[in-house]
C-alpha cells in the first residue's frame, strides 16, 4: 500500500505526523537526546552513530510494510516516534511500537495522545486486523497507556528480557482486533 500523508495536531501545537526523508537531521537530533531511561524501557543501546541511525532511518521511510510518525514539538523538534511497522498486508496484522527520546516528552500526555492517534489510524488508515506489541514488565506506565487505548494483554514470556544490570523482566503480549476498536468507537 503506497504512503499517505498524514498529519494530526494537539491544542498545545505538538504533530504527529508520517515520517519524510527530509527529517532525517531533526530525527538524529531527537533520537540523539535518547535518555538511559527510554533505553531500558524500550530494550534499545544506550548509545548508536548518527550513520547508523541516519541510514536506517531512511530505510524505514522508505520501507512499503511500516509507516514511523513522529512525535514534534511545537518548534519542530522531534520528541519521539510511534511506528507501525512489521506490516502483514494479506493477514492485515502489524506490530507497535513507540518511543519517547527524552523526559522532556515524557508525562505530559503525548505517549496516550500519538498511542491512540497511531492506533485509530492503523485501523481506520491502514483497514488493518489486529495490531499487537509488546511491553517489558519495568514499564507498567506504558502497559497503562496501552490499556487505556484498548490494547488487551494477551500473554507474558517470563524472564524474556535480559536487562543491563543482569537481572530479567518479562515481555507483556498486548494486542487490539479490528471488532474491539470499533466497539470503542462504535462504528
Amino acid at each position: 500500500m503506497e504512503k499517505t500523508d498524514v498529519r494530526w495536531e494537539r491544542e498545545d501545537g505538538h504533530v504527529l505526523r508520517l515520517a519524510r526523508a527530509g527529517d532525517v537531521d531533526a530525527y538524529w537530533e531527537g533520537f540523539s537526546q535518547f535518555d538511559p531511561e527510554g533505553a531500558l524501557l524500550t530494550g534499545s543501546r544506550d548509545h548508536y552513530e548518527k550513520d547508523e541511525v541516519t541510514s536506517f532511518f531512511l530505510r524505514c521511510v522508505d520501507d512499503p510494510d511500516r509507516r514511523d510518525l513522529l512525535i514534534l514539538s511545537p518548534e519542530g523538534a522531534v520528541l519521539g516516534e510511534s511506528v507501525i511497522n512489521e506490516i502483514d498486508w494479506a493477514a492485515r496484522s502489524a506490530n507497535f511500537r513507540m518511543a519517547l527520546f527524552g523526559a522532556p516528552a515524557r508525562d505530559r500526555g503525548l505517549g496516550s495522545w500519538a498511542c491512540a492517534l497511531t492506533r485509530d489510524y492503523a485501523f481506520e488508515g491502514l483497514g488493518l486486523h489486529r495490531l499487537e506489541l509488546d511491553v517489558f514488565s519495568i514499564n507498567p506506565r506504558a502497559e497503562r497507556v496501552y490499556a487505556k487505548t484498548g490494547f488487551v494483554r494477551e500473554g507474558v514470556l517470563r524472564d524474556a528480557i535480559l536487562l543491563p544490570d543482569g537481572s530479567y523482566c518479562d515481555d507483556v503480549l498486548m494486542a487490539i482486533l479490528e471488532d474491539e476498536w470499533r466497539r470503542r468507537h462504535g462504528v
